[in-house]
């Protein structure tokens, strides 16, 4: 599926009731390599690219396994972990909390978020996040990066009990919106298999953010196809 222009993202605009924006890599950027070495370095350990590739090799796969419903949130921070305590002598839960809160000061949002985020908040759009990331750090990210006042909602799957894609959690969502139609409800991530999908098997409409120019897989099919995030103004901005 090829991405769409200005002038067909214009001739595609529909009004919508709510925005809900996937958070690591759609609305912030997730520099985790500088995270885990600053977090390496708290307790003497010189983080190499090695390391890090080593972290992403256990890490990634976990991940995988967690959005597939395969292990809880507990098991993938003790798992992803598991390396980094041994070295350190710090327990998995302590050392994945201290990421986090150093990945909230870390965090920018990326080229084009603020101004969508206030634009839409300005036309009367409604704003929410939907985040497989860990909740101690979503409150403080949003703090350090200025943006509260735009969001109306936050949906953390780690405290709902369901990562996406699962139906359940946009369901919790549409519930907290106060269930307005799921068509007057845009979901906006750069994960077509648990953005995407997950979704528009709730009935929502779906903007794939996709900023590499990837390949769309086969089993999906966004609404809308972006690569930049100020496109969005054509669509739901009247």
């Amino acid at each position: 599926m090829k991405c769409l222009n200005d002038g067909e993202l214009k001739n595609m605009q529909k009004k919508y009731d709510w925005l809900l924006f996937d958070a690591d890599e759609t609305l912030f950027d997730y520099p985790s390599h500088i995270g885990l070495a600053r977090l390496a370095a708290r307790y003497g350990i010189a983080w190499t690219d090695a390391d890090y590739a080593q972290f992403q090799a256990v890490n990634q796969p976990l991940w995988r396994a967690y959005q597939e419903g395969r292990i809880d949130i507990g098991q993938l921070e003790a798992q992803r972990f598991a390396d980094l305590a041994a070295r350190t002598g710090q327990p998995a839960p302590q050392l994945n909390r201290e990421l986090q809160l150093e990945m909230a000061q870390l965090c920018n949002l990326l080229p084009g978020a603020r101004e969508l985020l206030a634009a839409a908040h300005g036309a009367g759009i409604r704003i929410g996040i939907i985040t497989n990331g860990f909740a101690v750090q979503q409150e403080p990210r949003l703090r350090a990066s200025d943006v509260s006042q735009y969001i109306d909602l936050l949906i953390i799957s780690e405290l709902e009990g369901f990562p996406k894609p699962d139906k359940r959690l946009f369901e919790a969502a549409l519930r907290k919106m106060k269930q307005p139609a799921p068509q007057r409800v845009l979901m906006i991530g750069d994960n077509p298999d648990t953005d995407i999908a997950g979704g528009a098997r709730a009935g929502m409409d779906t903007a794939w953010y996709n900023p590499e120019g990837r390949a769309c897989p086969e089993h999906v099919a966004p609404t809308y196809h972006i690569r930049h995030l100020q496109q969005l103004h054509a669509v739901v901005l009247p």
